[in-house]
């Protein structure tokens, strides 16, 4: 199970047995839930994941996809407002099939139950302007139609936490293996 935004956000480079403290009713709602696998079932594995970007699917989604998105409004010419005060550790969305492959095939190597909690996210802690800005650089985009603004200025009808940045220790000694970088994700998405 995916779990997103279970983090107060007070902090940088969170653990797993750090206390989970949502700043909203969606990140209460994961917490629930992790609570219910963890109390209900004997072989589970959450993933607390941060964002996760990558190419289109085969089936196209509806929904903008965070890169494309940013890439689209840039390639628009459009000077558009980010924050440079809320950060997350993007994770590319083929390390993370990668990874949770790997957390299959030692499940069934291994042949017993698996409780585990896990961090996913990328190597790098980043704020949404160091985002916009790698994906206008990859895209050949002026960084000047980044303008940088305060998570705190904007009334966006719901808290969110500013910086829920993750350690990945654990993941990286539990599967082996280290998420690319955020630039070479962008790289690789903007290339489909």
């Amino acid at each position: 199970i995916f779990i997103f935004l279970v983090y107060e956000g007070t902090k940088s480079f969170y653990k797993e047995e750090d206390e989970t403290l949502p700043v909203n009713v969606y990140g209460k709602s994961k917490v629930a839930a992790e609570q219910f696998i963890r109390t209900s079932c004997s072989n589970f594995t959450i993933l607390r994941s941060s964002i996760i970007y990558g190419p289109q699917t085969v089936s196209p989604v509806p929904k903008s996809l965070p890169i494309q998105w940013i890439d689209s409004v840039l390639a628009k010419g459009e000077t558009i407002q980010f924050f440079y005060d809320e950060y997350r550790c993007p994770v590319y969305v083929k390390d993370l099939v990668h990874i949770i492959q790997a957390l299959s095939i030692r499940w069934i190597s291994e042949g017993k139950p698996m409780q585990l909690v896990v961090n996913i996210g990328g190597p790098a802690r980043v704020s949404r302007v160091q985002m916009a800005e790698a994906v206008a650089h990859v895209g050949g985009h002026k960084t000047s139609l980044i303008n940088p603004v305060s998570a705190l200025s904007v009334d966006r009808g719901v808290n969110s936490p500013s910086d829920i940045s993750m350690d990945i220790t654990k993941l990286i000694q539990t599967v082996g293996i280290s998420p690319i970088t955020f630039t070479d994700g962008v790289r690789l998405t903007l290339e489909c």
